[in-house]
């Protein structure tokens, strides 16, 4: 559906009560808060859009609120736009009819106090009613971010919520304090017996308030807090927000800083997909190949360190292009050792299909059917194993990714075997775009100068772990006035469920490592 389409369709559906207009490469439709949940629901089940976020912004008089949908080239995105007065706390809930909009909407109460009428669950979420009183709304702009609270009150009659109440049923905690790198996350299992019946994780342990801390900052400091606040992914996050600034300030990249952030992004997906691997082996205790799959990561790790100065690429990409040019000699160095690493790569996962131990801990494990899928908005590797093939790469070309040939892996089963094969298979066409993009490259700059405009603009991104986005608003000085992150894992984390429920305990882990789910990327 084209742009112009999709306006005529909404005035005929909701006259007088939606209004559609083109603002740039999206289309903007303010609507009465009466249709706003038919019209939510109508774009993402009839119209197959995806669920990309609810972003809150508060005005001087009034809230902005934007519900963010995507779909595929050429109807790009569709900005669903709500306004209401500041004394006005009651929205309208569209979890019922989209589903993806959950967390997002339990979010937005805890941080700003908004009330979803409608939704079945607020309240407890990223502020833990056993650590924090109710009201604190750490995003309203009467907060300080750099004012300690002075008093907390938290409940100290809270209690885990239960839904199994079988005779015999009891709850297995697992976290949220673990031994080695793992995060803090708390997962309440519920069962009668050896199978888990419900799944909760319970994470936000470390809620950071990055959105808040970037409030009234120039662009290079929330560039920081973008690159570092999920580290694995730094050139992903980095290059959604500073696609979110260019296209404020409008700004046109020169060639070869377009053709080299895809190369850079594309080490760190191999790069991240090989971690990913190793965590499958150790978790199904292969120790073997999941030794050599670390040995490969590393590699790569030193090869990002040896060609960008950081293991994991920081400090590279910075609006208007990247920090610093790249030797031709030396890209084609690190694309050898990538390609070295990926026939290795290969190699092993031939093995590992032939090992019997390996493939009875994966196969019909953890499965997640391509509805449930749909219905939780899950992105990435995860989604793609669902049978779901969106990738903003390919859907919503950005950057130089139109110029170059590359497939997007594509599974049906839904299980732990699936995402292993999505990961393999991804590895390999992240090689073969590093290849093309070398030998795409020409002379020439890699940094324009930015001039600051007043703005906002949505960056957008495939992700290792699927599609991020960034919105950020600028004043006419340059300095940030609202930052807002809808992460992979965030978005992933809410179908987690699906994967775990109905399995038995011991592959609790295994499901957990096919899936990937980043705790840091999430408790932003």
């Amino acid at each position: 559906m084209t742009d112009a389409e999709l306006e005529h369709e909404i005035a005929r559906r909701w006259p007088g009560q939606a209004e559609c207009r083109l603002d740039g490469a999206r289309s903007e439709v303010s609507c009465a808060p009466a249709v706003l949940a038919d019209l939510c629901a109508w774009l993402f089940q009839e119209m197959g859009f995806a669920f990309a976020g609810l972003i809150v912004e508060e005005g001087v008089a009034e809230w902005q609120l934007r519900y963010v949908f995507y779909g595929e080239h050429p109807a790009g995105q569709v900005h669903v736009l709500l306004g209401a007065p500041l004394a006005e706390r009651r929205i309208p809930s569209i979890a019922a009819a989209v589903h993806a909009a959950d967390w997002h909407e339990r979010e937005s109460e805890d941080l700003f106090g908004l009330v979803f009428e409608g939704h079945p669950r607020l309240g407890d979420f990223v502020l833990h009613d056993d650590a924090w009183q109710e009201g604190v709304e750490p995003m309203r702009h009467g907060f300080s971010a750099r004012t300690p609270v002075g008093e907390r009150r938290p409940n100290t009659a809270w209690r885990p919520r239960r839904l199994v109440q079988a005779p015999g049923a009891f709850v297995m905690p697992v976290g949220p304090v673990f031994s080695g790198l793992a995060e803090s996350v708390h997962f309440q299992l519920e069962t009668v017996g050896e199978d888990v019946i419900r799944a909760f994780p319970r994470l936000f342990y470390k809620y950071r308030g990055i959105e808040k801390l970037a409030e009234e900052r120039p662009v290079e400091d929330v560039l920081l807090l973008a690159e570092r606040f999920a580290a694995t992914t730094a050139v992903a996050h980095a290059l959604a927000f500073c696609q979110a600034v260019e296209a404020v300030c409008g700004a046109t990249l020169p060639a070869r800083a377009e053709i080299l952030r895809v190369f850079l992004a594309e080490l760190e997906r191999f790069r991240h997909h090989v971690g990913a691997v190793a965590g499958i082996c150790e978790s199904t205790a292969l120790a073997v190949a999941a030794s050599q799959a670390a040995m490969l990561e590393e590699e790569l790790l030193r090869t990002s360190g040896e060609l960008a100065g950081h293991r994991y690429l920081f400090g590279l990409v910075v609006p208007g292009g990247l920090a610093t040019d790249l030797a031709d000699e030396n890209l084609a160095a690190a694309l050898r050792r990538c390609q070295s690493v990926l026939r290795q790569l290969d190699q092993s996962g031939a093995m590992l299909r032939l090992t019997s131990s390996f493939l009875d801990r994966l196969e019909e494990v953890g499965a997640i059917g391509e509805r449930e899928a749909r219905e939780h908005g899950l992105v990435g590797p995860i989604a793609r194993a669902s049978g779901i093939s969106r990738d903003l790469r390919r859907t919503q070309p950005y950057g130089a990714y139109g110029r170059f040939a590359f497939d997007v892996p594509l599974e049906h089963e839904g299980d732990g075997y699936a995402r292993w094969r999505v990961l393999l298979a991804e590895a390999r066409q992240s090689v073969r775009l590093m290849d093309q993009a070398i030998a795409a490259l020409a002379a020439g700059p890699v940094r324009v100068p930015i001039q600051p405009q007043p703005g906002a603009a949505l960056g957008g991104v495939e992700a290792p772990r699927g599609a991020a986005f960034h919105w950020v608003r600028l004043d006419p000085g340059g300095t940030v006035t609202r930052y807002r992150i809808v992460p992979p894992s965030f978005v992933n984390w809410h179908g987690f469920h699906l994967a775990v429920e109905a399995f038995a305990f011991q592959d609790f882990p295994i499901i957990l490592a096919t899936l990937d789910l980043s705790v840091a990327e999430n408790d932003r």
